[in-house]
Formats: C-alpha cells, sequence, structure tokens
C-alpha cells in the first residue's frame, strides 16, 4: 500500500482541520497537569504540635512549656511529635512550681501525642494529613499515597497502548478521561486513607492512559510537520497550563475535599469532544476499516475546503499490505548484542534519574521557603521555556551534547543550594528553578533521542522498557522529598549528584544527530569503545524518517 501521508498529501499540513485537532487533543491533556501533581495540596503537612487536652488542668504557665523544643531544619522549634508527659506537669502545676525556674525541663520524661495534633490553618484549613493524622509514626503513608499513584501510573503505561491497539484511540481516550474523572469524584467521599489511596492508584492509571491516548491520535491524525510541534510543544506546554491552573484553585480552596471536586469537575467539558474528535484513520486501516478511514479524510478535506479524489485508499493495495508477514522480535533482543545492551542499560539509568528528579522538586515545592503557591506556580512557568529550549535544541544541535549540558545545568545549580546562606531564600528558589529548568529539558528531549537510537524492529519495546524505567523513578521520587525531613539539604544533594552523574553517562551514548535512524540491531549507531564487525549489506531509511524523529516519540508509550 502507498504510503498513509502521500495518499492524504492533498488535505495540506495546517488547515482548519488540523488546527481543529491539533487544540482540541491539546486542551484534552490540561485536566492531567493539575491532576498528576494534585497531592502536593492534597496531601500538604501544615506546622503541627501535639494536643494537650483541657482535662489536663494545666496552668497557663504549664501548658505553654508543655511542648519541647527541638531543632528543625536548622531552626529551633516546638516538637512536632513528642510532649511533656502530662501527668508530671499536671502534678507541677498543682504544686505551684514553675517550669524552667523551679524544675528543669530537660530532665523531664516526654511521651507520644497521645491525645493527636494540632494543625496550623494559616496555610491549609485541611489536608489528608490532617483528616488522617498522615504525621509522627504514620508520616511515611504521605509519600506511599504519592508513589501508589505513580505505580497506577506504571500500570496504566503498560496497558493504555494494548487497549488502544484493540480498541482504538478515540475510544480509550474517552473511556480512560471517564475513569479518571470518576474515581477522582469518588475519592472526594473517601473515609479513611485506605479507601483514598486504593482510589488514586486507580486516577493513576486512567490519568497517563488518557494522555497516551491523546499523544498516539494527535501523532497519527497530524501531518509531518505539525506532529513535530504537537510532540514537543503543544503535548507539553498545554500539560504545563494545566501544572499552573492546580496553585491558582489551590490558593482560592483551602480544604481538600472542595479542591479535589474542583480539579475534577473540568473533566466533563471533554464530554462534547467525543462527537468532534475523529477516530485515528491510520488505526482504521490497521484494522481493516477502510470505508471509516476514508469517510474521516474525506470530512477533513470539506473541513479545510478541498475536493478529495474519488478514490483514496486502494482496497486491493490494503490486502496486500495486510498479508505481509514481520519478523517477530521479544523484549531479549534489547540486550541482544553488546552495543543495544549497553545503550538499553543506559537509557533505562537516564529515564530513571531524570524522573527522580523532576518529579522529586516538582512535589518539593511546598517545603521552600516563601508561599507554597507561589512556589508551585513558578516551578510550572519554568517548564514552558524548557519545553520550548528543548524544541530548538532538538532542531539545531548535537543530541549528546544538548542533553549532558541540561543535566549537567539542572544538576550543578541543586548541588549549589547548600551553600547558600540562609537568609538568601530567594537565591535559593532561583537555584531551585534553574534545576527544575535543566531536568525538564532533559526529559522533554530524553523520549526524541531514546527513539532515535533504537532500530525500528525493536524500538517500541526499547522506549516502552526506558519509559517504564522512568516511572519507577517517579514511585521512588516522593521519599528523596521525604528525606528533607532529615536534613533539608539531602533530597538537593542526591538529586543533583545522580543528574550530574547521568550527564556523563550521557557522553558515552552515541550522537544521533543528522544520522538516518536504524533499521536493525545491526545498523545501530555504535558506541565508543565498543568493537563490532560491520556489515557490507546494512540498508538506509527513507529521507522522510531521517527527518522526523520526533514522529517516534508516538511509540515511547
Amino acid at each position: 500500500m502507498q504510503d498513509y501521508e502521500v495518499v492524504t498529501a492533498f488535505l495540506g499540513e495546517w488547515g482548519p482541520f488540523q488546527r481543529f485537532v491539533f487544540f482540541l487533543l491539546s486542551a484534552s491533556i490540561v485536566p492531567n497537569g493539575f491532576t498528576g501533581l494534585s497531592i502536593v495540596f492534597l496531601a500538604g503537612i501544615p506546622e503541627h504540635r501535639c494536643r494537650v487536652p483541657p482535662s489536663a488542668n494545666l496552668s497557663r504557665e504549664w501548658l505553654n512549656a508543655s511542648i519541647p523544643r527541638e531543632l528543625q531544619g536548622g531552626r529551633e522549634g516546638p516538637s512536632r511529635c513528642r510532649r511533656y508527659r502530662l501527668e508530671s506537669l499536671a502534678n507541677f502545676s498543682a504544686l505551684g512550681l514553675q517550669p524552667g525556674r523551679d524544675v528543669d525541663l530537660s530532665q523531664l520524661e516526654q511521651e507520644k501525642c497521645l491525645d493527636g495534633w494540632e494543625y496550623s490553618r494559616e496555610i491549609y484549613r485541611s489536608t489528608i494529613v490532617t483528616e488522617w493524622n498522615l504525621v509522627c509514626d504514620d508520616d511515611w503513608k504521605a509519600p506511599l499515597t504519592t508513589s501508589l499513584f505513580f505505580v497506577g501510573v506504571l500500570v496504566g503505561s503498560f496497558i493504555s497502548g494494548q487497549l488502544s491497539d484493540k480498541f482504538g484511540r478515540k475510544k480509550v481516550l474517552f473511556a480512560t478521561l471517564g475513569v479518571q474523572t470518576c474515581f477522582s469524584f469518588l475519592q472526594v467521599f473517601s473515609s479513611s486513607w485506605e479507601m483514598f489511596s486504593v482510589l488514586f492508584v486507580i486516577v493513576g492509571m486512567g490519568q497517563i492512559s488518557n494522555y497516551v491516548a491523546a499523544f498516539v491520535l494527535g501523532t497519527e491524525i497530524l501531518g509531518k510537520t505539525v506532529r513535530v510541534i504537537f510532540c514537543t510543544l503543544g503535548v507539553c506546554i498545554f500539560y504545563a497550563m494545566g501544572y499552573m491552573l492546580l496553585p491558582l484553585f489551590a490558593y482560592f480552596i483551602r480544604d481538600w475535599r472542595t479542591l479535589l471536586l474542583a480539579l475534577t469537575l473540568p473533566g466533563l467539558l471533554c464530554i462534547p469532544l467525543w462527537w468532534v474528535i475523529p477516530e485515528s484513520p491510520r488505526w482504521l486501516i490497521s484494522q481493516g476499516r477502510l470505508q471509516e478511514a476514508e469517510i474521516i479524510i474525506r470530512k477533513a478535506a470539506k473541513t479545510n475546503g478541498i475536493t478529495a479524489p474519488d478514490v483514496i485508499f486502494n482496497p486491493m493495495e490494503l490486502q496486500e499490505m495486510t498479508s505481509q508477514k514481520q519478523q517477530k522480535h521479544t523484549i531479549l533482543d534489547l540486550v541482544r548484542t553488546q552495543n543495544i545492551r549497553f545503550v538499553t542499560i543506559l537509557s533505562v539509568i537516564l529515564w530513571m534519574i531524570i524522573s527522580v528528579g523532576y518529579f522529586g522538586l516538582s512535589l518539593d515545592t511546598p517545603n521552600l521557603h516563601g508561599d507554597a503557591y507561589v512556589n508551585c506556580f513558578l516551578s510550572a512557568v519554568i517548564e514552558i521555556p524548557a519545553y520550548i529550549i528543548a524544541w530548538l535544541l532538538l532542531r539545531n544541535l548535537p543530541r549528546r551534547y544538548s542533553m549532558a549540558a541540561a543535566l549537567f545545568l539542572g544538576g550543578c545549580v541543586l548541588l549549589f543550594i547548600q551553600l547558600v546562606p540562609p537568609y538568601l531564600h530567594v537565591l535559593s528558589i532561583i537555584l531551585v528553578m534553574l534545576g527544575k529548568f535543566g531536568i525538564t529539558s532533559s526529559f522533554s528531549m530524553v523520549y526524541v533521542y531514546t527513539a532515535e537510537l533504537y532500530p525500528t524492529v525493536v524500538r517500541n519495546m526499547g522506549v516502552g522498557a526506558s519509559s517504564m524505567a522512568s516511572r519507577l523513578g517517579s514511585i521512588l521520587s516522593p521519599y528523596f522529598v521525604y528525606l528533607g525531613g532529615y536534613d533539608r539539604f539531602l533530597p538537593y544533594i542526591l538529586m543533583g549528584s545522580l543528574t550530574v552523574l547521568t550527564g556523563v553517562l550521557t557522553l558515552f551514548l552515541p550522537e544521533s544527530y543528522g544520522m538516518p535512524l536504524p533499521d536493525t540491531i545491526e545498523q545501530m549507531l555504535l558506541v565508543k569503545g565498543l568493537k563490532y564487525r560491520h556489515t557490507s549489506n546494512s540498508t538506509r531509511v527513507s529521507k522522510d524518517e531521517e527527518e522526523s524523529p520526533v514522529i517516534l516519540k508516538s511509540t515511547a508509550f
């Protein structure tokens, strides 16, 4: 069969139909931006201390002295998880003794917060942390909640591709949008942390699945030139716009249930899109549904004011195409030769560390100095120039050095944060945002770079395995933030060191910029320092594939 893009070239690249699909699919990504990181505010941890009940019968002096003082992040403050033994304090209070003067507080016995906690309402009115007391001995539950969401993302990554291949891009897009919206709505009525977390796993599955379906649908409907922009700018920038809306919603809605409801309702706006977004003609053709594909193409031509040819797809050519058998490859082919094994190992490390850095910095914004809502907004805004820079680098400069430069920038500024004096809070925030800029740029570029390194026969599996490593990194990222409770700079030291190390490892990968895409494992670009036997009968790929590497991003999921 003739190439699909050649057959449909009469539609043009950027007519009303293409603009319509571009912006509607990009807009469907917006809810993912605030759903994916909503846990930043839903699980916000306010200042807290042990509750002292009125029944303790303490004098004002002993009530004020009932909480021990301790260092927290280099500053002294009331303990969050301990109090002096109330029975002893009640006896001292009854005897008229004064704390500090008559009684040495450092010698008093301490106990846990047996009567619960008092939470500051300065930033949050309520969160799942204050609702179910996810602090002190149960503080591990807050990062686990976030990790469980990313477990759902991991599972969704596995099944979304198979579902969309079997049932169609459009059906899976709207079905998983429904799953995300419905289960987010159910979360509003969660009666326990366990219920909230289980539902959050399902939300994560729906969130990544509709993202992937919209992404693939756009890459298959749009032409080559527009597809590049859709993959690198359209999807990413609209995701960042959704992320920017998150702190705005959270600023005006401080109760977690109401906030979650407000973040869920925009998903209902996607329902009318069912009647206007078409199915992928490419997928319909792959299923033998030639007539349905042709109807969509003719509607597109009518929208663009173009007269379609009498015959668009030849059924005989379609039958010949579908009857051709291709050689099957397995996941073991990713480690079959020394070269592809080296590329696979480095790609897995690269994706995992970049994901840890991206989500770690995104989740850590409430812990920065200053206003939590402003910091989250800045973290979202910085992504837009990061995506634009990544797109420009991909168009004009070598992949390996662009990736390494972005990673070195991100890692080095994170390492430098620990040297900033405590009173220069603004400088610390600027460095964190620069780190986020570098890591976000590398995250955008790594899809294209990885797809260019793997040959056609295993490209789906290669990028899919790397993407799975990214999901594992996102699952680990909340615990990097959690380490900040022990040492404020520890998360930055770890993320910065790993990011710089990854930048160094990137330099060992082969350069793919301006090179034809390999079709077979034998045609792969060679890693320096490894010995290979060259074959003389290798073939080259077409110029169209060489000029549009970003098209391969549609196989990343």
